[in-house]
């Protein structure tokens, strides 16, 4: 690739998005309506009828997008999930329609044979999109009516496609372990109603899901539902760092190293939840799982 204005727009979208990337840890559907400012035009990230796209002032493909919705619509929409979850190769990427010479399809096949970069935006829920960059069109199937799409390292200054199978299947993996993160996330927080499981608090940019379990545990540390706990960066901290702990019935201790310290309202707010219950999700089918909390809630004990 050159430094010709193709290019130019290119990297600017790219760094558009890496920012709402790095605050946020997704981009959202209102995210990509709104697109980015480019010598004082506004260029889309999307077309939002379709999931392949080039704006009209670009020579090269700029992005494909896969939708997930509330309800599924179409099988193809969980296939790259799969393939991602699952493989170490390349992913399926459906062409749009049947026609290979439509205009869509055209742009894969020539951002495939001009190995340019593009930005995949995955979605993992509603409205909500891990965005991959960079991605690259590894293949083009007339017959089969798809593309199969690679991804590349984005720590490096100039994108570059991966030179061989070790640094697409590594970067597949990383892939792999946001899509779980984000996912978790997602849901974990979804079922309090967006809330901190501690303290109520309702803003979703400032709530992580913790694990009950570590991940690193094969047993018990699966990213699901049970295993999680939505809670703000300062009640995650303390719970990490086992200043405060969940017994099996969900009562709520805090720490004497805690309790004896007085200094700030921070610290009263923290030290007020001893003796209190958590929040409890809104469907009981997915409150945390007892066997999890008593794990956790003995390292919490020994910690002490």
């Amino acid at each position: 690739m050159t430094d010709d204005p193709d290019t130019a727009v290119r990297m600017a979208a790219f760094e558009h998005v890496r920012r709402l990337n790095a605050m946020y840890g997704h981009v959202t559907s209102e995210d990509l309506r709104r697109g980015f400012r480019f010598g004082g035009d506004r260029i889309p990230l999307v077309n939002p009828q379709q999931g392949i796209f080039k704006p009209q002032r670009m020579r090269f493909l700029l992005s494909i997008r896969t939708v997930i919705g509330r309800k599924i619509k179409y099988p193809d929409q969980l296939v790259a999930h799969g393939q991602i979850l699952s493989n170490d190769g390349s992913v399926d990427y459906s062409f749009m329609g049947t026609n290979p010479q439509a205009a869509q399809n055209r742009w894969l096949r020539e951002a495939f044979e001009n190995q340019i970069p593009v930005i995949y935006f995955l979605g993992f829920a509603p409205k909500l999109y891990q965005a991959i960059i960079p991605t690259y069109i590894s293949g083009w199937n007339e017959k089969a009516l798809n593309a199969q799409i690679v991804f590349g390292n984005d720590d490096v200054e100039r994108p570059v496609a991966p030179p061989d199978s070790g640094a697409r299947h590594y970067a597949l993996r990383t892939v792999r372990q946001r899509l779980h993160q984000a996912s978790f996330r997602e849901a974990v927080i979804s079922a309090y109603n967006g809330r901190c499981a501690l303290s109520g608090l309702p803003e979703q940019r400032l709530l992580d899901a913790a694990h009950i379990v570590s991940d690193k545990d094969e047993k018990f540390g699966q990213p699901i539902i049970q295993n999680g706990l939505p809670l703000s960066k300062i009640h995650h901290a303390a719970f990490d760092a086992h200043l405060i702990g969940i017994d099996p019935d969900y009562r709520l201790h805090v720490s004497e190293r805690l309790l004896m310290q007085h200094d700030g309202p921070m610290l009263e707010v923290l030290k007020q939840l001893d003796g209190g219950r958590i929040h409890l999700p809104l469907n009981g089918r997915h409150n945390p799982d007892r066997d999890r909390l008593a794990l956790r809630f003995e390292q919490y004990r020994k910690a002490a």
